[in-house]
């Protein structure tokens, strides 16, 4: 019997060692796999041949770090890249004002100039210093919807009260444009939880908006959809077929678009902000030619 026990216990010593080997094989092989990755030998992630879960569940956990470093450098380089374009383009959005108003300053300080010369001066001088201000205004308000310091005070705002007066303050705006507005506004009470601000600033945004880049009609509804409530505006946009409606939103695709405007191009980006600061969303969809910005609260 004792023999029997001793035999038993050196197979399993054996066994044992065996397995320690096993082990310690597979962890030179993942540690120069490892290596080989880092030092960019190799573009394949780590893996385990061997017959031990903890050492693979190991390789699995190793492959997901690799993957969120590489996620994390991709994020700081897209961060990095943006940082530098939103500093070229606000650059050149407060360049070109103050270029105009130190032209035009320089020209006051010139002799022989008429009374009607200056008045002209002045005026050019007034119109590129509330262009600088918009812009200013914009850039400063995108910061502070950025920011986690933003704050919002909720309350129950009445939609179909709201949408009314602020589109009543556009509609000279729009018949100038030449827009034909439809209305599709509710009969009903529409109540949300928002900050009453803030939806104003993204109704008037959207409606801006409209008013700068669309064309013929544009179709304008508020409605309450099984305790949704959605504000959209429509219009013909054939223009923009093919093109990713999310890059709208995009505070640089946007700016660039409308560099040589009135406007810092910035408005969707704030209200689309805003609408995600509220717990709400904003999206836009091409259906045919016809585009449409949807802003939508959901019950609380």
């Amino acid at each position: 019997m004792p023999a029997i026990l001793t035999a038993l216990f050196a197979v399993a010593a054996a066994l044992c060692l065996v397995r320690l080997l096993l082990v310690k094989r597979t962890i030179r092989g993942l540690t120069a796999q490892l290596r080989s990755y880092n030092d960019g030998e190799s573009a394949a992630k780590v893996s385990i041949d061997g017959p031990d879960r903890g050492l693979e569940a190991l390789a699995i956990e190793i492959n997901r770090h690799t993957d969120l470093v590489v996620q994390a450098v991709a994020e700081r380089k897209r961060t990095e890249d943006e940082l530098r374009q939103a500093v070229a383009n606000i650059s050149h959005d407060l360049r070109t004002p103050l270029t105009s108003i130190s032209g035009y300053m320089q020209l006051l300080g010139t002799s022989g100039l008429t009374d009607g010369e200056r008045e002209e001066a002045l005026a050019v001088i007034r119109k590129r210093t509330e262009r600088l201000q918009s812009l200013l205004n914009d850039f400063y308000e995108l910061a502070m919807t950025d920011s986690t310091d933003y704050t919002l005070k909720p309350a129950r705002v009445r939609l179909d009260k709201l949408i009314p007066e602020i589109l009543m303050g556009y509609y000279d705006q729009l018949q100038a444009r030449g827009l034909e507005p439809s209305f599709e506004l509710p009969l009903t009470h529409t109540e949300i939880w928002a900050d009453e601000s803030a939806v104003r600033r993204v109704a008037e945004n959207l409606i801006v908006n409209a008013i700068r880049h669309a064309t013929g009609k544009l179709a304008i509804r508020l409605s309450s959809e099984r305790g949704r409530v959605v504000f959209a505006l429509s219009n013909n946009a054939p223009h923009l077929r093919g093109t990713d409606t999310n890059l709208l939103f995009n505070r640089f695709y946007m700016a660039d678009q409308a560099r040589s405007g009135s406007s810092s191009g910035l408005g969707l980006s704030i209200a689309r902000g805003l609408m995600d600061k509220m717990g709400g969303s904003l999206a836009a969809e091409m259906n045919g030619d016809v585009l449409s910005l949807c802003c939508e609260w959901r019950p609380r």
